[in-house]
């Protein structure tokens, strides 16, 4: 195994009806007021806002509301939300959503804790937060695996810039995770949290990683785990088994473990995040319209690890004369998982259309922080490979072999 540091502090409280007792570990915490935020009407329309109203109130801690949370969370709600909360002197973030809304919840928690900074000044990387303010996570959607990690992604409408920001600080005090209230998810809403769970764990597993079997092994079954109930809570959606398998595989797929002792790729999602920006599109969609054709243009890199991946991932067997044969082929029956869930496998089944060069040239700048930097660990990738990713990834992408 390869050196690593695994910190995973969020409480997590699992099972049917846990909402009710938010206003408990609210209080342990040492929150008075919080406030309660969460995106839209069918919070309220479902009884949950109620629910966990009703909570509070019994454990006397005061809340102010505010909703409105959008996928690809805005900037201008988080402004909002941080000069709500100073009028009112809230002590506690609780996010009541998916990861849309925890991320959001975290970027008011850092406002909060640090006057005299610029939210998007950290979200930009010019400064780093000193502290943040505690938060805690009332799961609805699995998919991002917010309500345990150290991440979250806010979209700034001025330029339409999508950026994430990564610190221990902005974990989760605790998680309340009711796989119930997954059951009426719209099935493209569902599948596209699959895809972001399996994403989360594609990401870490195709990094620099080299010798961590048990690492590699987690990874697997999460990723096998995953495919299979994905499948199973489409079919049959208030199924709660395969809900819970689901939610759960959504933290342990984004706090870190499948990833340890290696360094994280991530390149698909810096690439989707710029299509969210542009086109506001939903994240697994975008994440779905995008990796396998990163996989197929990175695959020659490292051709045995995406072999590894076919074989333990997806029981593909191994051509011993054509091992890249062996490599396509778990590619490919990915890209058939995303087409089964009713995923879009191009830009053009996303709804994005045919990039004009313009816009891939935009894409590509943006995504380089404007020459900044440079994306991926599985392959470092500039603005010329992520022009390329973004043109194999059309319809007539037909001569990729």
């Amino acid at each position: 195994m390869n050196s690593f540091e695994f910190y995973a502090p969020t409480k997590v409280i699992f099972g049917k009806g846990v909402e009710e007792n938010v206003g408990k570990e609210i209080k342990a915490w040492g929150g008075t007021k919080a406030l309660l935020h969460y995106g839209g009407k069918s919070a309220r329309e479902s009884g949950l806002l109620g629910r966990i109203e009703q909570s509070l109130a019994a454990a006397g801690v005061g809340y102010v509301a505010l909703g409105g949370v959008v996928p690809n969370p805005r900037l201008s709600l988080v402004r909002e939300g941080i000069e709500l909360c100073r009028r009112e002197n809230v002590d506690f973030i609780l996010a009541v959503g998916g990861g849309s809304v925890i991320d959001s919840g975290k970027a008011i928690a850092m406002g909060l804790a640090n006057p005299g900074t610029d939210i998007w000044d950290i979200y930009d990387g010019k400064c780093l937060p000193a502290a943040c303010l505690s938060i805690g996570a009332v799961v609805t959607i699995a998919a991002a695996g917010s309500e345990t990690s150290m991440s979250s992604v806010i979209t700034n409408e001025d330029g339409w810039l999508k950026r994430a920001f990564n610190n221990d600080i902005t974990r989760p005090k605790f998680a309340c995770m009711n796989p119930e209230l997954t059951y009426t998810l719209p099935p493209y809403q569902t599948a596209s949290g699959v895809v972001d769970i399996m994403m989360h764990t594609l990401e870490r597993y195709f990094g620099a990683n080299k010798g961590n079997e048990m690492t590699d092994r987690i990874a697997e079954q999460v990723l096998r785990n995953t495919i299979r109930y994905g499948r199973v809570c489409l079919q049959d959606p208030a199924n709660y088994k395969a809900r819970s398998e689901i939610m759960w595989a959504g933290s342990l797929s984004h706090n870190a473990l499948t990833g340890l002792g290696g360094k994280s790729d991530f390149a698909s999602h810096q690439i989707e995040h710029e299509l969210g920006g542009m086109f506001d599109v939903a994240h697994g969609a975008g994440l779905a319209a995008v990796w396998c054709w990163w996989a197929r243009y990175v695959v020659r890199e490292d051709v045995n690890r995406f072999v590894q991946y076919a074989i333990n991932v997806w029981d593909c067997v191994l051509d011993p004369i054509d091992p890249l044969a062996t490599a396509m082929e778990g590619i490919d029956k990915t890209e058939e998982y995303f087409v089964a869930l009713g995923m879009p496998v191009n830009l053009a089944q996303l709804g994005v259309g045919q990039l004009a060069e313009a816009q891939i040239d935009e894409l590509a700048v943006k995504c380089t922080f404007f020459g900044r930097r440079t994306i991926g660990a599985f392959k470092s990738l500039g603005a010329e490979d992520i022009k390329a990713i973004l043109r194999l990834a059309t319809p007539d992408a037909s001569d990729w072999r």
